[in-house]
């Protein structure tokens, strides 16, 4: 049991970590860095964790990670819905930091205004992009994700720069992503923002749940098409 909830503990850490690492790069940096830099923020924060974590609970910190991981037999569904929950409440804790945080700046932080890097398309996209546009780069981006995740800690690869390539792959998503987005390919980091933020925010967030979710199902499908029927069996149990 002890076991299980350091693993959800971790999750909860490591989606906190990355909401604050990147969003709060994005609000409180942001004029200051550029897109590189914020991409670059929310890759460094991946990469760290999945050193940090990984050993504890394999660093999904990502609801789509994990939808993946479970239609690809890596995770068993109960575990699944507890390392989602974990993941959203983190998300939630780090969006409530980034706004403390914006807060004490001279003149204060609105977030209905300033937007407290929430996800949006249309009038909030950050290039104008269109819904069409928004909902395409998200899936596809977050299929290029998991579909990483997956491959780089299959059984067959070297487990030990999967780390590395994750953090790296999350930078080049991001570069591609935050003019159309503001880059989520993770429902738990767009969710957090949203509730803050609510108002627009909160009426597109639906967007940046379902095209995830649905890149991360695609990416579940193409690892099994790609992998060996003989890898391993599955590395997961609820009892463990």
């Amino acid at each position: 049991m002890l076991a299980l909830v350091r693993k959800y503990v971790a999750e909860f850490i490591g989606t906190l970590v990355l909401v604050l690492g990147g969003c709060g790069s994005n609000v409180l940096a942001g004029p200051h860095i550029g897109n590189l830099g914020i991409a670059i923020a929310f890759g460094l924060s991946l990469l760290v964790m999945s050193y940090a974590i990984g050993p504890i609970s394999g660093c999904h910190i990502n609801p789509a990670v994990t939808g993946g991981m479970l239609l690809a037999g890596r995770i068993g569904p109960q575990d699944a819905a507890a390392y989602v929950a974990a993941q959203i409440l983190g998300g939630i804790a780090g969006a409530g930091i980034v706004y403390v945080l914006a807060s004490g700046a001279p003149l204060g932080y609105d977030p209905a205004g300033s937007g407290l890097a929430a996800n949006g398309y249309g009038a909030h996209s950050p290039g104008g992009y269109d819904l069409s546009a928004a909902f395409l780069v998200e899936a596809v981006l977050t299929l290029l994700l998991v579909l990483t995740a997956l491959l780089t800690t299959d059984a067959h690869a070297l487990k030990d720069f999967a780390g590395l390539a994750m953090g790296l792959a999350l930078i080049l998503i991001h570069l591609i992503a935050l003019p159309v987005t503001n880059s989520s390919v993770n429902p738990a980091r767009s969710i957090g923002p949203a509730l803050i933020v609510g108002g627009w925010a909160a009426s597109q967030l639906w967007l940046f749940i379902l095209a995830p979710l649905l890149g991360g199902a695609s990416a579940a499908f193409l690892y099994r098409l790609l992998t060996p029927d003989e890898r391993e069996p599955p590395l997961w149990s609820d009892t463990d």
